[in-house]
């Protein structure tokens, strides 16, 4: 009698969590965060490659003032611009010299997109982003912090597109309190991470 029991109750359970998976909904696209496509950074390399034109394929490193060059298309500027937008501009250089020109830009390698983590941490480095890094979690890369380290204290520098530098403040005890999390920012090519 009492396994009876058991097994009834268990098969309400089951059927109470079946209902809530299928009131719930399939999981959308709208539910996920949106990302912003990947801008380019110098030091990252590309491969450029134009259909049915062999002498039209390269893997171009972006040079520090943020351009390349390509045949037929010259000089191009790639800093702060997506695949896509640089594919765009090149099928339309390209289109004056091959008609129905068809062209691919991948990025190989993001060499250009990195962030320093400096001072107090156990592995000061700098480490390429290979996907949306925060404050705590560029930390917890360099090893997290040593027991000497200001955690109070920390800053982010940041490097305007006009080549100022500013400070952003970061309590690493308030983040980890959870408490005024959106200290907690999404670091950017560039960024040094210093934890006096």
């Amino acid at each position: 009698m009492f396994n009876k029991i058991c097994r009834f109750f268990l098969l309400q359970a089951a059927v109470i969590v079946a209902a809530l998976v299928v009131m719930s909904g399939p999981a959308t696209a709208d539910a996920l965060p949106s990302r912003d496509p990947y801008k380019v950074n110098p030091g990252d390399v590309l491969q450029i490659a134009v259909w049915k034109e062999e002498d039209l394929k390269r893997e171009l490193l972006v040079n520090p003032d943020g351009h390349f060059a390509f045949p037929l298309a010259g000089d191009m500027v790639a800093e702060g611009r997506t695949v896509d937008q640089i594919r765009q501009e090149l099928t339309e250089k390209l289109g004056r010299f091959i008609p129905d020109v068809v062209v691919t830009v991948a990025a190989l390698q993001l060499s250009g997109n990195k962030v320093y983590v400096l001072g107090q941490v156990n592995h000061a480095s700098e480490f390429i982003m290979t996907r949306t890094l925060d404050v705590m979690q560029a930390i917890s890369m360099a090893g997290g912090p040593t027991p000497f380290a200001k955690l109070d204290d920390i800053k982010v520098l940041r490097r305007s597109d006009q080549g100022t530098q500013i400070a952003i403040p970061f309590r690493y005890t308030d983040v980890q309190e959870g408490k005024k999390l959106d200290q907690n920012i999404l670091l950017r090519a560039g960024d040094t991470v210093v934890v006096p």
